[in-house]
């Protein structure tokens, strides 16, 4: 056997064992354990696992959806710690403080088992890919939409949920890039929620009473845009009705109510079904060794008036 055919046997025998190899390590889809974290329960995660659950069902693997009671980091990582110590195969992540999974992230890829994040990003930590909005750039036409909205001057406020948030962070990040062009709008204060309503709406009647000249409010998380609809229904602010330009994020009922009764200009709607979705989608790829270099993922979002309340699509 010459030197050429020598090369071309070995190199087939490399190949069927590498084939054999995938085959003793792959896992039957049923035997697959998927787990997805939300932030915390609010509706808009329950339209993420709406989706997640329908692709976990359609490829037959396993799914736990494993809701954490406050935004606090260290209630995720201990989430974690349980995800690992359970071995599960995959986790996908909407983090609340990005540093402060960094660690248990890193330690979980190491146990072997693939993590991605979605909605919101920890991107120092080791995951595989992000799936979600690209926030920074939905801010920026959240921010010229509202310079439209009051004529390009005026002060404004931000209303934003756990100020860790990078994704939250990144929207007001977007906010402030395009008022950039618009040098007579100022932005009088930026407040948390904690994605809290009741606290939302203590905030912005603070905000309204502090700021009698306050021309608009972003509502950055998915309580801003109810929080300011609540705020402006009540008699102390009904003159405001109008005359404060409001936009949000999210297509929740109580604010897609908002835009209906006149309260709320514009929505930033997200893709949250589709965020569930491909999060586990790509989860068992990655486990399945299908997708070996994932790239992250922009969900997009559509900005939703009255005029186009009623024929959207996510």
């Amino acid at each position: 056997m010459n030197l050429f055919m020598k090369s071309v046997k070995l190199a087939l025998v490399g190949a069927s064992l590498l084939v054999v190899a995938q085959a003793a390590t792959a896992k039957d889809k049923a035997d697959i354990t998927v787990a997805v974290v939300p932030k915390v329960a609010v509706p808009f995660f329950d339209d993420c696992n709406t989706g997640a659950q329908k692709a976990a069902e359609a490829l037959g693997v396993k799914y736990q959806w494993v809701v954490p009671q406050n935004t606090q980091g260290s209630t995720q990582v201990k989430i974690i710690e349980d995800l690992i110590s359970r071995h599960v195969d995959g986790i996908a992540i909407s983090v609340n403080e990005p540093k402060s999974v960094e660690g248990i992230i890193k330690q979980a890829v190491k146990a072997g088992i693939k993590v991605l994040t979605f909605d919101s990003d920890s991107a120092k930590s080791g995951r595989s890919m992000y799936i979600g909005t690209v926030n920074e750039q939905a801010g920026v036409t959240m921010g010229k939409s509202m310079a439209e909205a009051i004529g390009g001057e005026g002060t404004v406020a931000i209303v934003t949920g756990e100020l860790g948030a990078s994704n939250l962070n990144e929207r007001i990040a977007g906010v402030k890039k395009a008022l950039e062009a618009y040098p007579k709008i100022k932005i009088a204060a930026t407040e948390g929620t904690e994605d809290d309503l009741a606290k939302g709406v203590s905030v912005t009647e603070a905000l309204l009473r502090a700021n009698p000249d306050l021309k608009g409010i972003f509502g950055i998380s998915q309580v801003g845009g109810p929080a300011v609809a609540k705020v402006l229904a009540e008699k102390e602010f009904s003159d405001r009705k109008g005359k404060l330009k409001v936009f949000a994020f999210d297509d929740l009922p109580d604010t897609i109510r908002g835009v209906k009764d006149g309260f709320i200009n514009g929505i930033m709607v997200q893709r949250p079904v589709t965020m569930g979705k491909l999060a586990v989608e790509h989860l068992v790829d990655q486990i399945d060794g299908k997708e070996t270099a994932p790239k992250d993922i922009d969900t997009g979002v559509t900005v939703v008036t009255a005029a186009n309340l009623g024929s959207y699509t996510k």
